[in-house]
């Protein structure tokens, strides 16, 4: 250990947060651009970009719903409606498959889905398959090519390491609120110590709740002895006081019985939610017979909480049965409102708008700080390469992986989108290659950083990922009919706002390429074998 506290929590805070740094890119890079998932998905389906604005009440939606429920699955065991938000005008209908008869192979129920539009309940265009920001999201967590158990321990593990890292950042750094305001450019390692400070402390509590909420997500997964004690194993029991759901699980299908109206529902359960509540998802077990029934669910972003009072009827006589979610344990409610911050579904725009900026400054955070490190380690080294030594392979590896996940990350998102537009709409298999291009660009960035990880490759990688952001925009011109020119003033709004945002990312990765390429301009006299980043502040 180190003489005094402060220089053992330096200690730590340099090794928990290096030995975990590049997984925690992928992780703000995925959590990030999951705040807009919803808007990412709308973009890459453009055939549903001419979908008229929603005019119809969550009540006329859902009627609707039913209606091209009962034309397309009469059948099905279990109806699924999504009905439109600010943020998705479309009504989703979803439905599984009559299972098999009585001695034929079980397979796999899978769901069979469309849009509608809600105020005619006609079909809209079929668009093109692709898991749209929904694999975003859960790249941040599941990290996709691998089991989602191991996944979720991976990330849990770097997530307490981040944890560790801010706080013994906080502790290491006495003049933090105070540095902050400091920013000294073109000074090496003083400048990327200033621009770390300055991107940790911008955000702070929100990188402290971030990485809290996120643990808090998974806690009964990481943490399952409390509940397995406290329950006796009974893990039924917990599920249903810890997760409450409106009723029990439907019997078996019975005889044929007409649905009741959905209206009387509907109007019920908003009335006893409040001014503001309104349905968001709901579910029909066994609809047409006898023992149905229907389960609301109110639309989230009314609170903080994550976890949304639902109630249950009969689906045949419409007779209330039960009700959960209004009065959750203190525990409960803590969890649904931890759980909540984190995904953040109950920001406004501007409120939104914060939480995705404060999440890029996470990922510079911690792009600044790898960079740090290998700044101060070839600087120690500076006198042995001036002597004709090479570079120690801990430095050259940090330094290939810096560049490998730092500037290769957005050349492997914008790869995503460009793939989105380019593969042909008819694939089979489709939304898995595009998940293929984005780690295949990140591959071939990461492979070309080990085999050269020196300045011109960092200008190369930056160049590429602005090019290849900042051509979003023209790529949409010659691939749909939603482009700026049309949606800046006819909207889609969306659509406008995500060409704007990678417009603005690809002249951000730009700045840096140029900045790199100044440094170096302004250094070559000092004849210095530096490949980092140190002299391009």
């Amino acid at each position: 250990m180190k003489e005094n506290l402060r220089q053992s929590m330096a200690w730590l805070h340099t090794w928990s947060g290096l030995l975990t740094c590049w997984v925690l890119l992928l992780i703000f890079a995925g959590g990030t651009a999951s705040y807009y998932q919803e808007e990412i998905t709308f973009w890459m389906e453009p055939e549903l970009h001419g979908v008229a604005a929603n005019k119809a009440g969550s009540v006329d939606a859902a009627e609707m719903a039913v209606k091209a429920l009962q034309a397309r699955a009469p059948d099905a065991p279990r109806w699924f409606i999504t009905l439109p938000t600010a943020r998705n005008e479309a009504v989703r209908i979803a439905w599984t498959a009559p299972p098999p008869p009585e001695g034929a192979p079980r397979k796999r129920q899978r769901l069979k889905s469309a849009l509608i539009d809600p105020v005619t309940g006609s079909a809209l265009a079929e668009p093109r398959d692709t898991r749209g920001g929904q694999f975003l999201y859960r790249l941040h967590f599941d990290l996709h090519y691998m089991s989602p158990l191991w996944a979720r321990w991976i990330v849990g593990f770097c997530a307490m390491f981040m944890l560790v890292s801010i706080i013994s950042g906080v502790i290491t750094h006495k003049r933090i609120f105070k540095d902050f305001f400091t920013f000294r450019p073109n000074k090496g390692q003083r400048s990327w110590l200033d621009a770390h400070n300055a991107t940790a402390v911008l955000a702070l509590p929100f990188h402290l709740m971030i990485t809290y909420t996120g643990l808090v997500t998974l806690m009964f997964m990481y943490m399952p002895g409390a509940a397995q004690v406290a329950y006796k194993g009974d893990r039924d029991t917990f599920t249903e006081e810890v997760f409450p759901s409106a009723g029990k699980p439907a019997k078996k299908p019975g005889e044929a019985a007409v649905l009741a109206p959905l209206r009387p529902m509907l109007e019920q359960a908003e009335a006893r939610w409040g001014a503001g509540g309104h349905a968001g998802q709901i579910t029909v077990n066994h609809p047409n017979h006898a023992n149905a029934s229907i389960s609301v669910t109110r639309a989230g972003g009314r609170d903080l909480s994550y976890k949304q009072p639902a109630m249950q009827f009969d689906g045949v006589t419409g007779a209330l049965l039960a009700s959960a979610g209004e009065q959750l344990a203190p525990p409960a409610a803590t969890h649904g409102v931890m759980y909540g911050l984190h995904v953040a579904r109950f920001a406004e725009p501007l409120l939104r708008a914060l939480f995705f900026i404060s999440g890029l400054a996470g990922y510079a955070m911690v792009a600044t700080g790898a960079i740090l490190w290998a700044v101060k380690s070839r600087q120690t080294q500076a006198k042995a390469l001036k002597a004709g030594a090479r570079i120690a392979f801990g430095t050259r590896l940090v330094e290939a992986l810096n560049i490998g996940a730092i500037a290769g990350l957005p050349i492997a998102m914008a790869c995503y989108f460009w793939a989105n537009r380019l593969l042909p709409v008819g694939m089979d298999k489709r939304p898995e290659n595009e998940i293929a291009v984005f780690f295949a660009a990140w591959g071939a960035a990461a492979l070309l950083a080990q085999i050269k990880p020196d300045r011109a490759m960092w200008r190369l990688q930056l160049a590429a990922g602005a090019l290849l952001f900042g051509a979003i925009p023209l790529l949409n011109v010659f691939t749909t009919s939603s482009h700026l020119g049309v949606t800046l003033v006819d909207g889609p709004s969306a659509v406008a706002w995500f060409d704007l945002t990678v417009l603005a990312l690809g002249l951000l990765l730009g700045y840096c390429a140029k900045r790199l390429g100044r440094g170096k301009a302004a250094k070559e006299k000092a004849a210095s074998p530096s490949s980092t980043l140190e002299v391009a502040s």
